[in-house]
C-alpha cells in the first residue's frame, strides 16, 4: 500500500524523538511504500486531488533517517491513506490541507480527520467538559484576564496554537511580569490566550497518553528539568514510567465517542493531577519514549489499525 505523509520538512526531523518518523518507519517495515508530501504537495484539479510527494525509505541510522528515492506525481487513486503530522500552529495553510483533503474518497485512510482537525483546537476544545478540567479563561480581554489572574493567583498562561512547551508562562500573585507577560502573549490584547489556574501536582510532572481510536495505546509521565516549571521534552523534560489510574479512565471514557466521531483516530491527551489539560490531534508526539520505556514497538499497533481501516 502506499501511505502519503504530510509533515514538516525532513530535515526538520529529530532522530531519537520525531513520533512521525517511527511511524514511517513502522510502515515501511509492513511493507508499505512511504512518500513525504511537504505542505504545498496538495492540488485539487476538477475535483480530483493530486499529490507531489517524494518516495522515501525510513531507516533507523540517525545521521540520515531517510532514503530520499525519488520524486512521484500521485493522485486520489494510487494512495490508501494520509498521515496528516505538520506541527502547530494551526494557521492558514495547515487548514487549506484540511480543506483539500476533505475532497479525498472515503475509501482512504486519513489520520487524523480534517474536518476533526478544525474541530477540535487542542487547548480550547477541552473546555466543554468542565468537571474534568481546571478553572480556565480564554480570552484577548486585559480586564477580564487580569481578573481572573486576581483570583486565582497562581496561573499558567499560554498561546492557543502554541506546542513543545513554547511560550508557556507560570504567573504568580507578587510577579511584576503579569502584565508584560499578558501583553507579549495577546499581542497587546489583539489575540485570545489561554490562562489556567495552576495545579500543584505538575510539580510531580504531566502525563501524556496516547489513544488509539479512543483506546489506550500508552503513557509517559514528562518531568520537568531543575529550575523549569515546562514538563514537555522540547523544554527539557525526561520521561518517566507511569500507571494508568481509575481517574484516567474515567476522562478517555468521557472523551472517547467524541474523539471516534470526529475521526480523530490517534490523539495525545494530557493529564495533570486528575485535570484534562490538553487534547492533542495534529502531531501527537511521545511515541518514541514510550518505545524505550517499556521496550514496545507501538508504531506497529499503529499502522496494523490503518491496515484495517483500509481493507
Amino acid at each position: 500500500m502506499k501511505f502519503l505523509f504530510l509533515m514538516d520538512p525532513l530535515e526538520t526531523v529529530i532522530y531519537e524523538k520525531d513520533t512521525t518518523f517511527m511511524l514511517m518507519l513502522g510502515a515501511h517495515t509492513r511493507g508499505h511504500e512511504v512518500y513525504f508530501l511537504p505542505e504545498d504537495g496538495i492540488s485539487l484539479i476538477e475535483g480530483k486531488v493530486y499529490f507531489h510527494a517524494i518516495k522515501v525509505i525510513p531507516q533507523a541510522i540517525a545521521h540520515m533517517p531517510f532514503k530520499e528515492e525519488n520524486t512521484a506525481h500521485l493522485n486520489q487513486d494510487d494512495i490508501h491513506a494520509v498521515f496528516v503530522r505538520p506541527d502547530p500552529p494551526v494557521d492558514e495553510q495547515y487548514l487549506m490541507n484540511t480543506l483539500l483533503l476533505d475532497h479525498l474518497p472515503k475509501h482512504i485512510a486519513v489520520i487524523n480527520s480534517p474536518s476533526g482537525i478544525r474541530t477540535v483546537n487542542e487547548k480550547v476544545w477541552v473546555n466543554q467538559f468542565k468537571n474534568i478540567t481546571p478553572p480556565t479563561i480564554i480570552s484577548a480581554n486585559k480586564g477580564d484576564l487580569l481578573d481572573f489572574i486576581a483570583r486565582h493567583k497562581n496561573v499558567i498562561a499560554k498561546p492557543t496554537n502554541g506546542f513543545g512547551g513554547k511560550s508557556v508562562f507560570h504567573i504568580k500573585k507578587e510577579c511584576t511580569n503579569t502584565k508584560v507577560i499578558l501583553e507579549t502573549l495577546t499581542e497587546s490584547y489583539n489575540r485570545a490566550i489561554v490562562v489556567q489556574k495552576y495545579i500543584p501536582e505538575s510539580k510531580n510532572g504531566d502525563k501524556r497518553i496516547l489513544l488509539l481510536n479512543g483506546n489506550i495505546l500508552g503513557a509517559v509521565l514528562r518531568v520537568h528539568e531543575e529550575g523549569e516549571h515546562r514538563n514537555n521534552f522540547y523544554a527539557g523534560g525526561k520521561p518517566m514510567p507511569t500507571i494508568i489510574t481509575t481517574n484516567d479512565k474515567k476522562i478517555i471514557a468521557l472523551l472517547k465517542p467524541h474523539l471516534q466521531k470526529l475521526g480523530l483516530y490517534f490523539v495525545g491527551i494530557d493529564i495533570l493531577g486528575d485535570y484534562l489539560i490538553e487534547v492533542n490531534v495534529t502531531s501527537p508526539t511521545c511515541l518514541q519514549e514510550m518505545n524505550r520505556l517499556y521496550n514496545v514497538q507501538l508504531e506497529e499497533k499503529v499502522i496494523a489499525f490503518v491496515e484495517k481501516m483500509i481493507k
